[in-house]
């Protein structure tokens, strides 16, 4: 029988183009508390996984891959959700206050939750969201509950 990996994410790293100014975002702006390796890479705890930010070329050389990125939307976002639409309303608040490109303004979305959207210095897409229907522990972690029978 084949081992299949665990359905659990471990660590995202982003490919940056100019590393130390991430860093500063993530640590000045978002707030977040650098743990990686002064000036190598920088990893964030992310309640549960981790988030790490890493040179481009670097990151692409050790996948095996070409630093060729086209476009502005990478085809992904990552996401934070809040417990609350005020804490949602909140965080942007502080966001627009730091300067920070707010690429979606907080709304009623359509599937019943309250989000919006901004990004990165490097234009990664990040959602802030409340969603009604998913939990939300103390530590933080979110879990998708099981579906409801019809």
């Amino acid at each position: 029988m084949p081992v299949l990996p665990e359905q659990r994410l471990s660590i995202i790293t982003l490919g940056v183009k100019d590393l130390p100014a991430m860093i500063r975002f993530y640590t000045e702006v978002l707030g977040f508390e650098d743990r990686g390796m002064k000036g190598e890479i920088a990893f964030f705890n992310m309640g549960g996984f981790v988030l790490g930010l890493w040179d481009e070329q670097k990151l692409a050389d050790d996948a095996g891959m070409a630093a060729d990125r086209a476009g502005a939307f990478k085809g992904f976002a990552l996401a934070f959700n809040a417990r609350s639409e005020a804490e949602v309303d909140a965080i942007f608040v502080r966001l627009g206050a730091a300067g920070v490109r707010v690429t979606k303004t907080p709304h009623k979305a359509p599937w019943g939750g309250y989000s919006g959207y901004f990004s990165d210095p490097e234009g990664n897409a990040w959602e802030v969201a409340f969603n009604p229907f998913w939990p939300i522990d103390e530590a933080g972690r979110v879990s998708v509950p099981a579906p409801k029978e019809r």
